[in-house]
């Protein structure tokens, strides 16, 4: 059963999202943990090769404690590079990719912020924590119930780090919602924001899906925002003309 979610912004713009199935969500995880296994054997095998490929020379042994205290620095590097293998791998890419890993990617499904909003490092981070301990209880069980009740497909790191994971394609459902309060138009602001920004980019990617009347009213909701924090006025332009011009060159 499909289930779809209304993120409303502070501009009370609302877009709709299509949540991402439980089931596409841990073929996703299987698919990530399939090129982590992956890494690891090829990096292991790696490094028995370029030990085989060593000199024979002898050399001569070092004192007790010197071998402990290198035998704990391998120990400690290797956990460290097995750490951020199998949990620093979803947190880079998630926060480069734009809440996207490659199973992900594959999948066609992303992790966004409470709002619609790019997960940025400190959501991952904490999403990819709270990881840990559910793949420690039960292999990733306690996720799987989580996920199944809740009405927005979340697993505890996604309550933790207020995230959802969402299907990465236009939906065909976005509006602009009544103003709550009006617009300010402060002529001192200048300078998009990085939300601007955000709103701005939403609307690029799911402008084609719209039709003509709910394209123009979303378009002139965001724009309304938006024309008054510009340096130029752009009055040759119209909402959504302003819109797709921001997004492809304004947007850095």
């Amino acid at each position: 059963m499909e289930r779809t979610v209304d993120v409303a912004t502070g501009e009370s713009v609302a877009f709709s999202y299509e949540l991402a199935g439980v089931g596409s969500r841990f073929l996703a995880v299987f698919i990530d943990l399939t090129i982590q296994v992956a890494v690891l054997i090829g990096a292991v095998l790696i490094f028995a090769w370029i030990g085989s490929s060593l000199p024979g020379a002898k050399i001569p042994a070092a004192p007790p404690q010197l071998q402990k205290f290198a035998a704990a620095i391998v120990q400690g590097l290797f956990y460290v590079a097995i750490f951020m293998l199998f949990f620093g791998y979803f947190i880079l890419f998630e926060w480069l990719w734009q809440g996207r890993t490659p199973g992900k990617r594959l999948l066609g499904i992303r992790v966004v912020r409470d709002g619609g909003f790019t997960v940025d490092l400190i959501s991952s981070m904490i999403r990819n924590v709270v990881r840990i301990l559910e793949a420690a209880l039960g292999f990733y069980a306690i996720s799987a119930i989580s996920a199944l009740l809740s009405a927005q497909n979340r697993r505890l790191g996604d309550f933790a780090a207020g995230t959802l994971v969402v299907r990465d394609q236009p939906y065909e459902r976005a509006r602009a919602l009544a103003f709550s309060e009006p617009v300010r138009e402060d002529p001192v602001i200048r300078e998009l924001t990085a939300h601007d920004r955000e709103l701005i980019r939403q609307y690029a990617e799911r402008r084609a899906s719209l039709g003509a009347e709910p394209r123009l009213r979303l378009a002139a909701t965001i724009a309304a925002g938006v024309r008054p924090k510009l340096a130029a006025a752009y009055a040759h332009l119209d909402d959504d003309s302003l819109l797709i011009f921001l997004a492809h060159n304004a947007l850095g």
